[in-house]
């Protein structure tokens, strides 16, 4: 599945236990948020209604481009931590990786 690091995200089953890290996009190359939380499908619903982030909202960040899932709240942190202190070519890379076309993986939320 494009996006998802296949080392730590073994499905994209939103009903299972865990917590998630995902970066968005406004567009190819364009402004990236990078955030964590425990219910990436409503997040991401929250994220495109521009409910709970000013950031996304001025900036239009709302295609999800890399997601992977944690099974702690401390491990998703601290990994978000890690990616937001990373050069942008860093955060690039991760998104090719795994999403060389920069595709909206919202759709494969619902």
């Amino acid at each position: 599945m494009p996006g998802l690091d296949p080392g730590i995200q073994r499905s994209f089953d939103l009903d299972a236990m865990g917590h998630w890290v995902y970066i968005l996009a406004n567009k190819r190359n364009g402004t990236l948020y990078v955030g964590v939380t425990r219910d990436l499908s409503k997040r991401m619903n929250e994220h495109r209604m521009g409910i709970r982030s000013s950031f996304s909202t001025k900036y239009g960040v709302k295609r999800l481009v890399f997601a992977e899932r944690h099974e702690s709240a401390v491990s998703a942190i601290q990994r978000e931590k890690n990616i937001k202190h990373w050069s942008r070519k860093w955060k690039l890379e991760l998104i090719e990786k795994g999403n060389p076309e920069w595709a909206d993986l919202y759709g494969e939320l619902i």
